[in-house]
C-alpha cells in the first residue's frame, strides 16, 4: 500500500472519531475558547489535520508517481465523507449554517458520485478536475472557520464569506462536471 493511500485511509478513520466527539454531551457543553465548545475545538483540529492529509497525499502521489486507481476513487470519497460529516456535526450542534447550503453541497456530491459510478461500470475512472479541487480546498478552509464560529466578528465574517464562496464553487464545479461527463450520462439514458 502506498503512502498516499495510507493517508487517505487515515483521513477516513478520523471521521468516526469526530462523530464520537460530537456525540459526547460534555464535550459540546463545555466552552473551551470564547463561544467554541471543547468538542468543536477538537473536531476543528482533527478536521484541519485530516484536510492537510488531502493536500499531502495528492502531492506525494503526483511527485513520486504513486497515483493509483484506489487513490483516484478513495481520495475524493474521503474528502466528501469528511466534509459532509463535518457539516452534519455543525448542524447537529445548532450551528448557524443555513441548511440549504449543506443541501446544495450534498446534492452536488451525490450527483458527481452517481456519474462516477456510471463511469466505473464502463471501466473508466474520472479524476477530480481543477474546479472540484479548488471547491474542496475552499470548503475545507471554510469548515475550519465554521468550527470557530462565534469567536469574533472577523472569524464569523470570514466563515460566512468562505461558506458562500464554497457553495458558488460547488454549483460551478457541479455544472462543469456534468458538462464534461455528458457523453457518459447520455449514453446511459
Amino acid at each position: 500500500m502506498t503512502l498516499p493511500n495510507k493517508l487517505t485511509i487515515g483521513r477516513i478513520l478520523v471521521i468516526p472519531i469526530m462523530i464520537v466527539i460530537a456525540s459526547i454531551p460534555y464535550m459540546n457543553s463545555t466552552i473551551f475558547f470564547q463561544n467554541v465548545s471543547l468538542g468543536a475545538f477538537i473536531n476543528m483540529i482533527l478536521f484541519a489535520l485530516a484536510s492537510f492529509t488531502d493536500f499531502l497525499d495528492g502531492h506525494i502521489a503526483r511527485s513520486r508517481n504513486l497515483v493509483t486507481t484506489f487513490g483516484k476513487f478513495a481520495d475524493p470519497l474521503a474528502d466528501k465523507m469528511l466534509v459532509l460529516v463535518s457539516f452534519l456535526i455543525l448542524l447537529a450542534n445548532g450551528n448557524f449554517i443555513p441548511m440549504w447550503t449543506v443541501a446544495v453541497i450534498l446534492l452536488r456530491e451525490l450527483m458527481v458520485s452517481g456519474v462516477r459510478l456510471v463511469a466505473a461500470e464502463r471501466g473508466e475512472v474520472i479524476a477530480a478536475g481543477w474546479s472540484g479541487k479548488v471547491k474542496t480546498a475552499v470548503t475545507m478552509i471554510a469548515l475550519i472557520f465554521l468550527f470557530l464560529y462565534g469567536t469574533s466578528k472577523v472569524t464569523d465574517i470570514i466563515a460566512l464569506v468562505l461558506l458562500y464562496f464554497s457553495v458558488f464553487l460547488t454549483v460551478y464545479s457541479g455544472i462543469e462536471y456534468l458538462w464534461n461527463s455528458r457523453k457518459i450520462i447520455f449514453e446511459s439514458i
